[in-house]
């Protein structure tokens, strides 16, 4: 499922949006979560990543569209973002938060279309590489690549990333097999080790980004194939 914001002041293009919204995911076969909001104020008052793609408006009273941008990029740098605007240079500057593309009014199905089929693609290959979590207050968005391990404690499990602690519930066994087109590995039943940030083995620890952390003693040899492997890997 999609999840799309639509930041518009104007009720006209906020309903003719939604009509579009409803006859892309009818064309496409996809499924589409739709939140309004009538200003970029409103909008980023608790915007905490929850979103796939925001078609924002650029001029709206309280907060500008790229003003609101600004602030969502300094939380969210994956978010797909389209610019809907009446004047082109405007669009331009667009650029300066990474935004997609734009769609200039009055708005047409076929370019509203064209440009929407661009960002679910770009959002289909993002999530290639990263992991949505439920944490409190909302949900997170992790590149795998920045995760360094995750420890399970009771019904807890704990991200440690190059962001800083994230803490989701759920099992670890679900978790591994989410991961399991990655480069993970389950060393010891309380963690789970990203192979790409394990620097080595020290007797019966693995030791990742500098700290060590525990290895069963049945793990450890398919655990030091696993990182030779990965190792030979990187090195082809």
């Amino acid at each position: 499922m999609m999840r799309i914001a639509i930041v518009e002041d104007e009720i006209h293009y906020q309903d003719q949006l939604k009509e579009f919204l409803l006859k892309f995911e009818q064309d496409k076969g996809e499924t589409i979560e739709v939140t309004t909001y009538s200003d970029g104020d409103e909008f980023i008052e608790n915007y905490q990543a929850q979103f796939d793609i925001i078609l924002m408006d650029v001029q709206m009273p309280l907060m500008d569209g790229m003003s609101a941008a600004e602030e969502i990029r300094k939380v969210d740098s994956e978010v797909v973002i389209i610019f809907i605007t009446n004047m082109a240079q405007y669009a331009i500057k667009g650029y300066a938060v990474d935004a997609l593309d734009y769609v200039l009014k009055p708005i047409s199905y076929f370019s509203f279309s064209q440009r929407l089929s661009r960002a679910v693609d770009r959002m289909k290959k993002r999530e290639d590489n990263h992991i949505t979590i439920k944490i409190k207050g909302g949900v997170t968005r992790l590149k795998i690549s920045d995760i360094y391990y995750v420890e399970s404690q009771g019904h807890k499990l704990i991200f440690q990333t190059r962001l800083g602690e994230f803490t989701t519930t759920g099992t670890m066994k679900e978790l591994e097999g989410e991961l399991s087109s990655y480069h993970f590995f389950r060393g010891h039943k309380g963690y789970l080790y990203n192979l790409e940030h394990v620097d080595g083995m020290n007797e019966s620890c693995a030791v990742v980004q500098g700290e060590e952390l525990p290895v069963s003693r049945t793990k450890r040899k398919p655990f030091m194939e696993a990182l030779s492997n990965y190792w030979g890997e990187m090195i082809k």
